[in-house]
């Protein structure tokens, strides 16, 4: 499939129809075997009338963005008027919102077409993608392997050739996990930089906004849409004048072998592209590691705690689990803790200042096949945990991030800069991007 940018780009010039292209996807996403594990539901109705919006625009010259008439899918949080929106929870079985969420307004604005809601992990809060509750979305590189987590439909309908873009949230990872496991581009978005009003909240301190496609054109065009900036593609950063970091600090530890031998790979090409790499120990790390089990639970069980007492049995185990966990975490724990993550966030941001991004694997391992992970709940959170563990770091970090494929499969490289500086990290990813092209 082209490229949304691509597709843009035709609709421009008059040489495709944005009411054909989105009746094509619609009918294209009917006819996937896989439809009904990607989508929790489809919007044709809405699809083709903002299509016809598009197509007058054309005609008129009148467009709205780079991607005015283009089809993307949104993750099941996402609110969109009239339609249900359950963030993969029976907890929130037929919960219709009277208006979109905020980043879909903006999308909207821009002229993008939303052709449907996508499936993902029980109320977002797991990596590996996994949820009996209602449907486990496919692996690219087959249905029993986990898809990645929690923005496993969004990653899903991009992988299967349904649509160019698909939107999801990263409060731990979720955008960049199934990104690499499905070897696409996965950019998440500075904490605050995309409006999350509208959108069925996790975490409040750490959900952000992010769009998986494949390519870092895209990955831009779509988050500047969402952020309300104008979406103009930046200059690629040249190599020769970027010095990264390679944090050997946990995040190399205990590697899957494509995962160390695609990151590596990367590294090398980077290297031989100019870029100046260094290798460190950030012990931040360390430091932060012991927060991460009491500020996302807690915030987690603020939020949904009363619902889930109220009924257990509607949740998949390991899901109410992880949740529970954060049940006993007093107010002064998680205040306290936040603290102390707000003092190794600065001392962070001071160690890598020389640096244009730290650059680490994506995530440890390849994805784990399903079957074995609903029968043994002890192994479902111990390898979500070391899923979600190279990822969570930089959402605790306050950074902006995005995973780039690399040559193994469902593997990725992921590059974090520093918080607020999206654009630049963008620069770099276009760089990056060609290099290991």
């Amino acid at each position: 499939m082209e490229t949304a940018a691509e597709l843009g780009r035709e609709i421009a010039k008059g040489r495709l129809d944005p009411v054909d292209l989105a009746q094509e996807t619609i009918d294209r996403i009917n006819a996937a075997p896989e439809q009904g594990s990607i989508f929790a539901r489809l919007t044709p109705d809405r699809a083709i009338q903002e299509a016809e919006s598009a197509r007058k625009r054309q005609k008129q010259g009148d467009l709205k963005s780079p991607l005015d008439g283009v089809p993307i899918s949104w993750k099941d949080l996402f609110d969109t008027t009239g339609v249900a929106t359950e963030s993969g929870s029976n907890l929130l079985r037929g919960r219709t919102p009277g208006k979109d969420c905020v980043a879909l307004e903006k999308a909207t604005e821009a002229g993008l077409v939303c052709v449907g809601k996508t499936h993902l992990s029980e109320l977002a809060f797991s990596g590996l993608g996994i949820n009996p509750s209602t449907a486990t979305s496919p692996n690219k590189f087959g249905s029993h392997l986990a898809p990645g987590g929690s923005s496993s439909g969004a990653a899903a309908s991009v992988a299967y050739d349904l649509v160019p873009i698909g939107i999801g949230s990263d409060t731990g990872g979720s955008v960049r996990i199934p990104s690499a496991w499905n070897d696409l581009v996965g950019f998440k978005s500075t904490h605050g930089l995309i409006s999350i009003e509208g959108a069925v909240p996790l975490c409040s301190g750490f959900d952000s906004v992010g769009p998986l496609c494949t390519s870092m054109e895209d990955a831009w065009l779509m988050t500047a849409i969402m952020a309300g900036m104008k979406p103009m593609l930046p200059e690629a950063k040249p190599l020769s004048e970027c010095r990264f970091l390679v944090n050997e600090t946990i995040m190399l530890d205990d590697l899957g072998q494509d995962q160390k031998d695609g990151f590596e790979q990367c590294v090398e090409t980077l290297k031989s592209n100019g870029a100046l790499v260094d290798r460190g120990n950030i012990e931040e790390c360390h430091d932060i590691l012991p927060l991460g089990p009491i500020v996302f639970p807690y915030e987690a069980w603020q939020e949904w705690g009363t619902e889930i007492t109220a009924e257990p049995d509607m949740m998949f185990e390991p899901i109410r689990m992880r949740f529970e966990s954060g049940k006993n975490i007093s107010k002064e724990a998680y205040e306290m803790a936040w603290t102390k993550m707000m003092e190794l966030r600065a001392s962070y941001n001071q160690r890598t200042s020389g640096y244009d991004a730290v650059l680490a694997p994506t995530v440890a391992i390849g994805p784990p096949e399903v079957k074995p992970l609903l029968s043994d709940f002890e192994k479902f959170g111990a390898t979500n945990m070391l899923a979600l563990r190279n990822t969570r770091f930089f959402n605790m970090f306050g950074c902006c991030a995005l995973s780039l494929p690399t040559s193994k499969p469902a593997s990725g490289i992921m590059v974090a800069a520093s918080g607020g500086s999206d654009e630049q990290l963008a620069r770099i990813g276009l760089a990056i991007e060609k290099a290991l092209a």
